[in-house]
């Protein structure tokens, strides 16, 4: 007897309906399943066929755009073929049935495809083919599949290994695992491989997450809304099929992924009724894409699982605000995520800030109104070849992006990506120049420019390290920024972060950031460096969005509806330049213009130094938000005396040590040190809302 025939005896002996009671539901729960055997029945990736026919009853107008899609609108193939597979389980349509097979043997009868290139959705695509049109597969054609799969898995063992790269989860293994449980009893290779993708998850990938996505943020950056969806997706099949819980072995980035999510999105809703995420590192969503639609996704995953949690009910409120995919042809993602029979929380009483440890991200907003004042800040260490050489990085927007992040990712490893848009340059931090200063390569592109930025000494091409292990090993290379303080009082937030060992320790000994967010809208930014040479220049940087005009004594940045107020109060009389047009992308005798547009961008960088060079130097600003109607702000009082900073914005009254990190804050009637450590809520404080 065939091995797949002994497992397909076995299985039908032990199977009972207690083990399938997460396809019987209609969507997941936090109540996961013991572990069962994978069922033997066609579909099984999405659950049982009445499990889906009763879904599209229950959101009839989801499932009528899906119909619209399978039969009627030209699509991507991924798009069509997962439309048409759908409704032909459904309604049991063989005609519609062959049309997408035959829609997969392209892909089967092509050429095995390999390396940085997304077969694992070309195999998903055809397992989800292979799945819901079971029946309408030939034996032959069903056999060329296994044959495919498996020559694609052979071809691709050393291909997309670095697991705190997309790669890993996105181009590779979502794919290959969809392929094990559309195949498992049909192609004897599938539970092997299979269980070789969960150890290799459990041992590598699930730590990796856990290090460098703690707190649900991600330290690759805006790249995790390219592949997060699709594992998902895989993940809630694994769950399903087999009763396995992935999510369980990487919680401190899954129970939080959803918020740190919520909050990686810009105020306000934009084109096709979606939302913008930031920009972090590489990709920046500048422009609409499909992106935008797999972050919602991805969110209603993680808050149909979690749908117990106050928190992710606060994130499912905030999901209904865009309650339909921005791009017609996902009405599928539609279809199968968007419930709404979870409880709606309470997004007006939700926090305001959140810390993710892992990437060293701080997000915080004004309030969860859509004309909130935003706030991103970085300061955490290396993994992976998609972030930048910025550590202090921030953003603000209100109304419109203020403060943002400079060049354009025009392609992996080109002229201005390494010298410029990558680097320290084009972002929000603090430049110190040695003219002696070097660079190694940097994504094997052609690196020529001394910017005065952070440094790293690339391992590889990419400067990805493959997982934590290796990551532990090099400690030395990877470990550069600490969040030494973050806390949030509700009028204020206070974020304290040391970015010293991300520049070369031969031109600084120390650089901190001390920032005070006060709410609605005002920032107090603090910063100490120090240098090894008095000789090196210090320059302070900000990427306006568009070119700033002199109100008085401040620099007003005006972008659409919002304004920035930009009061430089340390160091005195400081040299100011305004870098647009020609030269922007242009430093130390060398042009690395950008070969394309990858949407709006920052139109000046602003450079703030000292006239009179110095060993330590310190900078402090102040920068208020604004709607555009707004003609001038309080003008920032500045003290400094005995070895502290003190600065007075309106009713409040800051001080900043200077030999040290550290302070206090008094607003009327209030007096704190600030915090000299991560303090967040122990307990969540808003309440459920009624079930929508």
């Amino acid at each position: 007897m065939r091995m797949s025939e002994l497992l397909l005896s076995f299985v039908r002996a032990i199977q009972s309906g207690a083990a399938l009671v997460c396809l019987m539901s209609p969507t997941p729960s936090i109540a996961e399943p013991a572990r069962h055997p994978v069922p033997v029945e066609h579909p099984r990736l999405f659950g049982f066929r009445h499990r889906l026919q009763r879904l599209a009853k229950e959101r009839p107008g989801a499932y009528r755009r899906v119909v619209r899609v399978a039969r009627e609108l030209d699509a991507d193939d991924h798009s069509k073929m997962i439309s048409m597979a759908l409704v032909c389980d459904i309604e049991r349509d063989e005609r519609l049935g062959r049309s997408a097979v035959q829609m997969a043997m392209k892909y089967i009868n092509g050429p095995i495809r390999k390396g940085h290139v997304p077969f694992g959705h070309d195999l998903a695509r055809c397992a989800i083919v292979y799945d819901l049109c079971h029946e309408y597969w030939t034996i032959h054609e069903r056999e060329k599949f296994h044959e495919y799969m498996n020559k694609t898995v052979d071809a691709n063992v050393h291909s997309e290994t670095h697991v705190f790269h997309n790669g890993w989860y996105g181009y590779k293994n979502w794919g290959i695992g969809l392929a094990c449980y559309a195949t498992y009893y049909e192609n004897e290779r599938a539970p092997t491989i299979l269980k070789a993708l969960e150890q290799e998850w459990r041992i590598r990938a699930a730590p990796a997450l856990n290090m460098a996505g703690d707190g649900g943020g991600w330290a690759e950056g805006y790249y995790v809304n390219y592949w997060l969806y699709e594992w998902l997706l895989f993940c809630e099949v694994a769950r399903c099929c087999e009763g396995i819980d992935y999510y369980a072995m990487a919680p401190r980035f899954f129970r939080n992924r959803a918020v740190a999510s919520m909050f990686e999105t810009y105020p306000g809703i934009g084109i096709y009724n979606s939302r913008r995420p930031i920009p972090m590192g590489d990709g920046g969503g500048r422009a609409f894409g499909g992106d935008r639609d797999k972050a919602l996704s991805a969110r209603r995953i993680l808050v149909n699982h979690f749908r117990e949690d106050l928190s992710h009910q606060a994130v499912h409120t905030f999901n209904e605000t865009t309650p339909r995919s921005s791009v017609g042809i996902y009405a599928y993602k539609d279809f199968l995520w968007r419930d709404i029979t979870v409880n709606r929380g309470d997004l007006r009483g939700f926090k305001l800030s959140h810390i993710s440890l892992g990437p060293g991200y701080v997000y915080a907003r004004s309030s969860w109104e859509e004309d909130a004042t935003y706030f991103f800040f970085k300061c955490g260490d290396r993994f992976t070849a998609h972030q930048h050489l910025d550590v202090g990085h921030f953003l603000i927007y209100k109304y419109d992006e203020l403060v943002g992040d400079g060049g354009h990712y025009d392609s992996f490893g080109s002229n201005h990506d390494v010298n410029y848009h990558l680097r320290t340059i084009a972002h929000n931090t603090i430049l110190l120049h040695d003219p002696s200063g070097t660079w190694p390569h940097i994504r094997a592109g052609p690196v020529s420019g001394n910017d005065g930025g952070q440094s790293h000494d690339w391992p590889h091409h990419n400067g990805a390290v493959s997982d934590p292990a290796e990551w532990r090993k090099g400690r030395e290379l990877y470990d550069i920024a600490d969040i030494l303080a973050f806390e949030d009082r509700g009028d204020y937030v206070y974020i304290a972060g040391d970015c010293s060992r991300s520049y070369s320790p031969k031109k600084l000994d120390y650089f901190t950031r001390q920032i005070v967010f006060l709410r609605p809208g005002t920032f107090i930014i603090f910063d100490r460096v120090r240098s090894c040479n008095p000789s090196f220049q210090k320059t302070w940087l900000l990427q306006a969005m568009k070119v700033p005009t002199a109100v008085g004594q401040h620099l007003v940045v005006t972008n659409g509806n919002g304004r920035l107020f930009i009061q430089t109060l340390l160091p005195h009389n400081p040299e100011v330049k305004l870098v647009t047009g020609r030269e922007l992308y242009r430093y130390g005798g060398k042009t690395y213009a950008p070969k394309r547009d990858t949407g709006p961008a920052p139109e000046c960088r602003i450079e703030i130094s000292p006239l009179q060079k110095s060993t330590v130097d310190y900078f402090l600003h102040v920068l208020t938000a604004t709607g555009a109607g707004t003609a001038s702000v309080e003008k920032a009082i500045l003290q400094v005396r005995g070895g502290a900073v003190n600065v007075a914005v309106g009713k409040a009254k800051l001080t900043f040590t200077m030999a040290e990190v550290g302070g206090n804050i008094q607003i009327p009637g209030t007096y704190r040190e600030f915090a000299s450590k991560i303090v967040t809520e122990p307990t969540l404080k808003w309440k459920s809302g009624d079930r929508s």
